[in-house]
């Protein structure tokens, strides 16, 4: 709540005590025999109005003495009942109907035996009082209603909250209970598939080193790929199972500290790559580290699919607060051609408008394709090893 709703209630509780004590301070200076004491009980009795909502019964007792002295002196008639009137309201909106009646029934037979009989036995006195029994019970009925209608709208609040709490509830019932679905789909379908062929792979490197005969390079790379696939499907396994949520949703995947790995496992597959990196080495957040893995491996994937035959070079800089990250080859591809994108570049797109950053894949000028991404780096912290501008791996030789 901002401090212009916390002062608003009070502004609107002085403004109507300062109105009732005006307006009461004009009878009481107009009207005959009027004395000072009579003025200071207008005076508390009204002002004390202010506190009608934060103390209800306060203003009751005080109002109601007041302007007892009042109207037992002066003989104002209904106008002195306004501050009574106004305090009954409070105290019946507050739930204290009893002293609301008390202080009501004190007021009014106070008030009529003071003033009876009438000077001139006109009975206006019998006539006022019972106007002001009709006053009262109009504002005790009014307060009722206010306060059954408080009630029912916080009741009502009550039940929307509790109602917006069960459809999240529901909500994340129905998420947990899909994602164990889709592990059990990846389990059953991948898992199988996956340990088929690295059992497969492994049979094959076993016969071929019990022969004596030299492991072809691309069945290694199978192997290690499928022991790769089944490391990272396991841990996106884990994340789906995990029914409290405490998981960020993202498996414990590769970062750039399996970068040789990647390349190396693109290079006995016929591809020939490089590496180079710059700039100053540091700690890399997470979702950084994970998406620029995932950047090169799909743009490695891209390369030995859609342009066999050529070469990829691969350029990570670190460069102050943020990581760039591109992979360049010399295929066939060109600005009058361009590749139709698929679901691997659009997976980039995502992860880089994820972290705030900058992709560009497309054509270069010279030919073939490259694949750009800006990464803001946040809170990060340089490590103690310093790389040199343009400083390459060991993976620097082409294969």
């Amino acid at each position: 709540m901002s401090s212009v709703d916390r002062w608003r209630p009070l502004a609107m509780d002085g403004a109507l005590a300062a109105v009732v004590a005006v307006m009461l301070s004009a009878t009481v200076l107009g009207t005959p025999g009027a004395s000072a004491l009579d003025l200071a009980a207008v005076l508390v009795g009204s002002l004390v109005l202010v506190a009608w909502r934060r103390a209800p019964l306060v203003p009751l007792v005080v109002s109601t003495a007041c302007m007892l002295v009042y109207a037992a002196h002066a003989e104002p008639g209904p106008p002195a009942a306004f501050p009574v009137l106004v305090s009954v309201f409070a105290a019946v909106r507050a739930d204290h109907r009893l002293a609301a009646a008390l202080a009501s029934a004190v007021f009014l037979g106070a008030g009529l035996a003071v003033n009876l009989p009438d000077a001139d036995g006109s009975g206006q006195n019998l006539r006022n009082t019972a106007l002001l029994v009709g006053w009262f019970l109009a504002a005790g009925v009014a307060a009722t209603v206010t306060r059954h209608r408080h009630a029912y709208l916080e009741q009502a609040e009550q039940r929307a909250a509790e109602a917006e709490r069960t459809r999240e509830e529901a909500a994340r019932r129905r998420a947990g209970e899909e994602r164990l679905r889709i592990a059990r789909e990846l389990h059953d379908s991948l898992t199988h598939s996956i340990s088929i062929i690295k059992v497969q792979a492994g049979v094959a490197v076993h016969l071929a080193r019990k022969r004596g005969e030299e492991v072809p390079a691309a069945l290694l790379a199978i192997q290690e790929a499928s022991s790769d696939a089944m490391r990272e499907l396991r841990a996106t396994l884990e994340v789906l199972r995990d029914a409290d949520g405490s998981s960020d949703g993202e498996a414990p995947a590769s970062g750039l500290d399996r970068l040789g790995d990647l390349v190396e496992r693109a290079r006995s597959t016929g591809l020939p790559a490089t590496v180079t990196i710059s700039g100053v080495r540091r700690e890399l957040p997470a979702e950084v580290d994970r998406a620029a893995y995932r950047i090169v491996q799909e743009a490695l994937t891209n390369v030995s699919r859609h342009a066999g035959g050529a070469t990829a070079a691969i350029r990570v800089d670190y460069a102050g607060e943020e990581l760039i990250v591109q992979v360049d080859d010399d295929g066939t591809a060109s600005k009058d051609a361009p590749p139709v994108p698929g679901v691997g570049l659009l997976g980039m797109r995502e992860r880089v408008t994820a972290l705030g950053g900058r992709l560009r894949a497309e054509p270069r000028p010279e030919g073939g394709f490259t694949v750009r991404a800006e990464l803001p780096l946040k809170e990060t912290s340089p490590l103690n090893e310093t790389v040199l501008a343009k400083e390459a791996l060991p993976l620097k030789e082409t294969s």
